[in-house]
Order: structure tokens, then sequence, then C-alpha cells
């Protein structure tokens, strides 16, 4: 009679294999960056058969996706944190949007060339694929925390802060991706991004009246 321990051996080897290839994969894109490695390096530093790589991941893009997702979803788990302190202390919006993304441009543009082909990935890839997947879940994720920033910061209609942060986000992945500040400092990527949101953001002074406070106000004639 057969036990279940061949099974759990197999799902042992299986989980141990994926963790040499994500190590093997972090470091090497770390080290040379994802144009200079090849998955054939990859799979010698995990000690794993090419076939059995792709096992895991299709692609070299898709390796990239394995190794970023998880230090992209701790990322916006610690800016969420960061905008909640902001937002108990009655901070501006666009200084609770920016500490929503203070962990996120360093997570991205830890490596620049990496981060930027991890967005790229994100956004032009197949969404079906299971490591893009999760990316996208990750960017949403994101987005709809900022629509709720936006929305409870900036005390903006819940619409008008979806469309927001939709914004928000396109000005993130252009101001990373952009070969225009491929070479620009964390620092300077977070400004040249904050002076996006400050024209773009609600303020206490700037913002347009809702509904309510626009039925409130006195007609004033012509």
């Amino acid at each position: 009679m057969r036990t279940s321990e061949p099974v759990g051996r197999r799902g042992r080897a299986m989980a141990d294999k994926r963790r040499r290839i994500m190590n093997a994969a972090r470091s090497l894109f770390a080290e040379r960056g994802i144009d200079g490695v090849t998955t054939q390096q990859i799979a010698d530093e995990a000690d794993v058969a090419i076939g059995t790589l792709f096992r895991y991941a299709a692609s070299k893009a898709e390796l990239l996706l394995l190794v970023e997702n998880e230090k992209f979803a701790d990322a916006v788990d610690r800016g969420r944190q960061a905008a909640a302190a902001a937002i108990s202390q009655a901070s501006p919006c666009v200084e609770a949007v920016m500490a929503m993304l203070g962990p996120v441009v360093h997570c991205v543009r830890e490596h620049p060339a990496n981060g930027r082909v991890y967005l790229h990935e994100l956004i032009f890839g197949d969404p079906a694929e299971v490591n893009r997947a999760e990316g996208l879940a990750e960017a949403w994720r994101l987005e709809s925390s900022i629509a709720r920033i936006v929305h409870e910061a900036g005390r903006t209609e819940t619409d008008n802060a979806a469309a927001v942060a939709r914004v928000v986000t396109a000005v993130i992945h252009v101001t990373m991706t952009a070969t225009l500040h491929l070479d620009a400092s964390e620092p300077e990527v977070r400004d040249i991004i904050r002076t996006q949101l400050d024209a773009i953001l609600p303020s206490d002074h700037t913002r347009s009246p809702s509904p309510t406070e626009r039925m409130d106000s006195p007609c004033v004639p012509s």
C-alpha cells in the first residue's frame, strides 16, 4: 500500500527548487541587472536544469516578476502604514500620498534598470500569466490605496478620488520608466513625482466644492 510520503517529498522538492531559483535570480539580477543575465546562468546558479527553471517561469522577464512581486507587495504594505500615520496627523493630501509612495519608489529604484523592466512587464505583458497577475494585483492594491488616501486626506468624493489615483499611478509609471529619468537618484525621482502631484492633488485651499457644498452656498447673481 502506498503512503502519502512520496507526495510530501515531491512537494518539498518543488518548494526547494522554487526557492533556489528565486534566490539565484534575485542575486544575479541585483548583481548584473536583467540584461546582464541569461536564464541558463540562473539555472546553473540554482543548480537546476533549464527545463526545470522554465516550469517555474517561462522567460527571464517572468523570473524578474517572480522576484520583484514579493518586494513590491512589501513596499505597498509599508506605504499604507506610512500613509495611515500621515493621515492620522492631518497631513496635507500630497504629503500622505508621498508617504504611501516612498517605499514603492525605493523598491523600484533600488535597481533602476530592473525596476523599469518590472513596471513595463506589468503593464504590457500577458495579464493571464501567473506571476504577472500577482504583480498586477499588487499594482491595483497600490492604486486603490492612493484613492483612499485622496478620499480621506483630500476630502474628495469617491469617484473623483479613483480617477485621481489612476492619474497618480500613471505619473509613477511614466516617471520611473522614462529613459529621461533612468539615471536620476531616488531623491530626485521623488522630487519629480512630488512636483507633478502638487499640480493634480486636492488641497484645502484649491479643492473644488462638493455638490452638497455648492447647494449650501448662497446664490450669486450673474
